[in-house]
């Protein structure tokens, strides 16, 4: 490797994974991915110029907002081309070593963590679900539910439903928790594995809408349309919580070996 070009990581495979010719793909620099081999594992990587992808010109490039995008796009576009061809495991974003050699050690040092990540997303992909809620909606449903069996007349159906309405609003978001957890573990039961991911702020993804769960879900290939058809119906069962299922992603979230390299 040249002292001009680094080495930026897109993701760790098998060596039979469909990886033999990889120039139909472009990378964050413009240029062809390679596989860097050791044993049955290969890292998928890119030669890239230090004056850009070093470490201080990288830590001035990611405070560049459409640099990182830009960047982002083409690093996961390499992923997902991967993704078609076999399992992987994606490596975050700004992963660079200064040699093939370094790749070699980490692959070899980290062998049974890359092993055990690539059985666990063989045939299984990262679906996300996002759980927003009314307030309003589901402080009304839950008000109703209460009263539902209310016996008596119409003052005391009135005063019943009245004191469902205050308490109904001020429990919303406790209500709203125990909703989240229970859609959550529900799909956890279809999936192979699931986490929650820290709930993002409004701001961040451009909605008003109050989120209360932001799940990722690894998904059997052949389970793929059951699980949609899952999150369809907890979308229609559970009033005033929406549900917006997003994927299929490559399993970033069960990579299970995002620790920091070097």
């Amino acid at each position: 490797m040249s002292d001009d070009l680094g080495v930026w990581l897109y993701a760790v495979t098998r060596t039979g994974a469909g990886i033999a010719e990889l120039d139909d793909l472009t990378g964050v620099a413009g240029e062809p991915p390679r596989p860097v081999r050791s044993g049955e594992l290969a890292a998928v990587v890119g030669s890239v110029p230090l004056a850009v992808f070093g470490d201080l010109p990288l830590r001035r490039n990611l405070e560049d907002l459409d640099w990182l995008e830009t960047t982002a796009r083409a690093h996961d576009a390499v992923i997902s081309a991967l993704l078609r061809r076999g399992p992987v495991i994606p490596l975050r974003l700004a992963t660079v070593f200064l040699d093939d050699d370094r790749v070699v050690r980490m692959l070899d040092e980290r062998r049974a963590d890359f092993d055990s990540a690539l059985t666990l997303v063989s045939g299984r992909t990262e679906w996300g679900v996002k759980a927003y809620c009314d307030r309003t909606a589901l402080a009304a449903a839950v008000a109703g539910a209460d009263t539902a069996s209310t016996a008596g007349g119409k003052g005391t159906a009135y005063l019943a439903r009245r004191r469902a309405q205050l308490s109904a609003q001020e429990t919303v978001e406790r209500d709203a928790a125990a909703r989240a957890e229970e859609i959550h573990g529900q799909l956890v039961r279809r999936a192979a594995a699931g986490r929650c991911q820290p709930l993002t702020d409004p701001v961040l993804h451009g909605r008003r809408d109050w989120l209360i769960l932001n799940g990722t879900y690894l998904v059997d290939d052949a389970a793929a349309r059951e699980f949609a058809a899952a999150v369809a119906e907890l979308d229609r069962a559970v009033p005033g919580i929406r549900l917006e299922l997003t994927g299929p992603w490559p399993p970033y979230s069960f990579a299970g070996v995002d620790r920091a390299t070097s």
